[in-house]
């Protein structure tokens, strides 16, 4: 592995899914999605390093919270990134648990909204490694079966914050606060 100092300012999407360690595929989507700070030199997306450190991964002090929303449903995600944005917060937005994952062990967030149907790994099974990284993290259910095998797995951890689908705006303002963020005004 190379150092900081090795490292351009420019990555490629190739080193750039190296050093988020996450799947090629994936750095492309978040590029055409806007999630990832990248420019456009002779039809090659080049990522900023200092710019994803800092927006990104927040390296850096201070600064507002940012929110992991795991759920594959589309509609779902543009509500959670317009909500988030609305409230201020950093947020990254993915549809499956081995991304959720790899996001997780490379930086801290201050609470996750996390799906219990995902296409690759169970709900309960990713809520149990998300606490193995970070035993502290706020994670809240969203599900559309609040009486599944699933959330009652989950539920025998202890208590947790359960918000059923379908998911309005003033639901997830009134959640966030209670959990003592700031909400979208």
């Amino acid at each position: 592995m190379t150092t900081e100092e090795e490292l351009p300012e420019l990555m490629t999407v190739k080193e750039t899914s190296a050093y988020l360690r996450i799947p090629l595929p994936t750095v492309y989507y978040l590029v055409q999605r806007g999630q990832l700070p990248a420019i456009q030199i002779g039809g090659r997306w080049r990522i900023k390093r200092s710019l994803l450190d800092k927006d990104v991964l927040k390296n850096e002090e201070g600064g507002q919270p940012t929110v992991l929303v795991v759920d594959d449903d589309p509609a779902l995600q543009t509500l959670f990134k317009q909500f988030l944005k609305k409230a201020g917060f950093g947020r990254i937005v993915v549809g499956t648990g081995a991304e959720a994952l790899s996001f997780a062990e490379k930086q801290k967030f201050d609470l996750v909204f996390l799906d219990l149907k995902l296409p690759d790994i169970p709900g309960d099974e990713l809520y149990v490694k998300l606490k193995e990284v970070d035993p502290n993290l706020p994670i809240v259910i969203i599900t559309g079966y609040p009486d599944s095998e699933i959330l009652t797995r989950i539920l025998a951890n202890g208590p947790v914050t359960v918000i059923q689908k379908p998911i309005e705006f003033d639901q997830l303002n009134q959640t966030v606060k209670i959990l003592g963020h700031r909400g979208a005004e």
